[in-house]
């Protein structure tokens, strides 16, 4: 099926620890691209291209769900039943648009909504359709295809049916789906009535035959497919299956002379993997992009069968690699062998470099935002490199809980640990991420290179891949040798730090809300804070997101006394308890 169920059954179905198409692509076009991008979250201005290409996809996709409430006799007849429906859909999709547009908090210098064309939104979504049309006119030259019986026998050949607006919605987790409401959407009046089985294919039947799977606007829960390892994700766009082929389509609002239009293949590519990996070995017919700026159809070649096993090897390489890529706030900028060429798309903050001699390169869109390359420090505010990376500590397990959810709702695994009569919690960073947690030895252990945070008010241990636990015998024989006796590298449970004082230049902000597996709504503000040598997310979720954190803007200074020190896909997240972190803004 098009889509599985979150691995672990998190809120958002995400992880930064997961590969995923858009990462690959990016990784593969620029590698620090993806670290400064994906892995430390820093963005650059909201651009209305970045907007059209979310509302028309699903514009597109809710025109492709529609069912006639009459016969048609003619294949212009249904085509133009379908386009009278884009006026309508354009104009929500436009106002939509404004919306998602009016909460964003950092634009691109000299752009506005007013600027887009309602006119625009027609003729990509007519394009769109016109694709679509083509598949509709094949499969009523043949006949319907193989599903036709079976279909008619109000039957689907597949286990989750292409959606359509007549149809109750398929949620991945429907136990997570309380309101009955949201479950229970088919309307009667819509409904497929399929003609007796021995005559010629209708054209309402050719249409709701070769209507693709796609994703639908109804279900809120992640409509993807996830790797069973759980290293891997992607979420398609169309799924064709009608003539007994599987072709995987991509839709882009642009067109292919695009700069990320290269992207593409390798795109489509790391598609037919996942199905391949969540299918049984089931292997794709073909591969498509749907370009409505045309409109244009561009097919690539679906692998072969003795490929997959090769990009299987291929993409958990570049995911270990992705997840081994960095240890600490990042430094910003570095050194101009370290930096990119700024050439690749979508490079920005990548190109950003100074030399020894103090130089600085790549640096437009850094001046864009400040002036500044250096930031005086204010005390007792220290520079963003003094963070706690990982740490050290002895002790002794004495309970296990979980999988429970943590602060992101995500179920992890936790133990206590006790030393010298103080207990702190101990818990994986994110979902999978220390399986072995509860198969440690009894006695006293050692705990190397955790991560020091706090949880409500309290200190905590996160531990990760890199993370190991080992009995203390073992730990000391490891490091009698070394410059550094396990001694000294231990840290007392009593000392961690879990707060920080830091202070520095705002170079993004970005809101993003949405709902939760179980229909919760949530809502996340990352800023990204630099002091002119290292750059680090601060996040603030929910109640904490106060009108002061959304007034911030690139460019300002923003200092934070006793921000809680949190991490995630190992790194640090410094994040805003509201009782005790205190902010303190200034205009650049």
């Amino acid at each position: 099926m098009p889509v599985g169920m979150p691995p672990l059954g998190g809120p958002l179905g995400r992880s930064r620890s997961r590969i995923s198409a858009s990462g690959l692509t990016t990784f593969l076009r620029c590698k620090r691209q993806w670290f400064l991008g994906s892995k430390v979250g820093i963005s650059g201005p909201l651009r209305p291209s970045q907007v059209i290409g979310i509302v028309l996809e699903d514009a597109l996709c809710g025109l492709m769900m529609q069912r006639p409430e009459k016969e048609f006799q003619t294949f212009s007849e249904l085509k133009g039943w379908m386009l009278n429906l884009i006026p309508k859909a354009a104009q929500e999709a436009l106002a939509a648009g404004e919306v998602l547009w009016d909460e964003g908090l950092w634009y691109a210098p000299e752009t506005s909504w007013d600027d887009v064309e309602i006119e625009s939104f027609e003729t990509r979504l007519e394009n769109g359709l016109m694709l679509l049309f083509e598949e509709v006119e094949a499969c009523y030259e043949a006949n319907g295809g193989p599903y036709l019986d079976l279909m008619r026998a109000n039957e689907s050949p597949f286990e989750v049916p292409s959606p359509a607006w007549g149809d109750e919605p398929r949620f991945p987790i429907p136990d997570k789906v309380r309101n009955h409401e949201l479950r229970s959407w088919a309307i009667p009046e819509q409904a497929m009535i399929w003609k007796k089985s021995g005559t010629p294919v209708s054209w309402n039947e050719a249409l709701e035959i070769a209507r693709p799977w796609t994703k639908d606007p109804r279900v809120h829960q992640p409509q993807r497919l996830f790797h069973p390892e759980r290293w891997a994700a992607g979420e398609l766009d169309l799924v064709l299956r009608w003539d007994g082929r599987i072709r995987i389509v991509d839709i882009k609002s642009g067109d292919p002379s695009s700069r990320f239009a290269e992207s593409l293949q390798h795109q489509l590519r790391f598609y037919a993997w996942l199905w391949h990996e969540t299918h049984e070995g089931e292997c794709i017919d073909g591969l498509e992009g749907w370009y409505l700026n045309g409109p244009h159809r561009v097919l690539y070649d679906a692998p072969r069968p003795d490929e997959y096993g090769e990009m299987t090897n291929e993409f958990f390489q570049v995911n270990s690699e992705m997840q081994s890529m960095g240890s600490g706030p990042a430094a910003m900028p570095v050194l101009p062998e370290d930096a990119c060429d700024g050439s690749a798309a979508g490079c920005h903050w990548c190109s950003l470099a100074r030399d020894e001699d103090g130089q600085w390169f790549g640096d437009e869109l850094l001046s864009n935002i400040t002036p500044r390359r250096e930031i005086s420090l204010t005390v007792p505010s220290e520079p963003l490199s003094n963070i706690p990376v990982r740490v050290s500590v002895q002790g002794k397990f004495t309970g296990a809980w979980g999988p429970l959810p943590n602060h992101f709702g995500e179920p992890v695994l936790g133990a206590m640990l006790v030393a010298g009569g103080v207990q702190i919690t101990v818990e994986e960073s994110e979902p999978g991420s220390y399986p072995l947690l509860h198969d440690q030895e009894n006695g006293e252990l050692v705990i190397l290179d955790a991560l020091p945070g706090v949880w409500r008010g309290a200190p905590r241990l996160y531990v990760d891949s890199r993370t190991r636990i080992v009995p203390i015998a073992q730990a000391n024989k490891e490091f009698e040798q070394t410059d550094t006796p396990l001694s000294q590298r231990m840290t007392r449970i009593g000392l961690l730090r879990t707060r920080a004082n830091v202070e520095g230049i705002v170079l993004s902000v970005r809101k993003r809300s949405g709902v939760r597996l179980d229909a919760k709504p949530w809502t996340m503000l990352n800023v990204h804070l630099w002091d002119g040598h290292s750059v680090v997310e601060v996040a603030s979720f929910g109640s904490s997101i106060t009108g002061q954190m959304e007034s911030l803007r690139p460019g300002q200074t923003l200092k934070l006394l006793a921000a809680e020190i949190g991490w995630r896909a190992g790194l640090p997240q410094l994040r805003i308890d509201t009782r005790k972190t205190r902010l303190q803004i200034k205009d650049s």
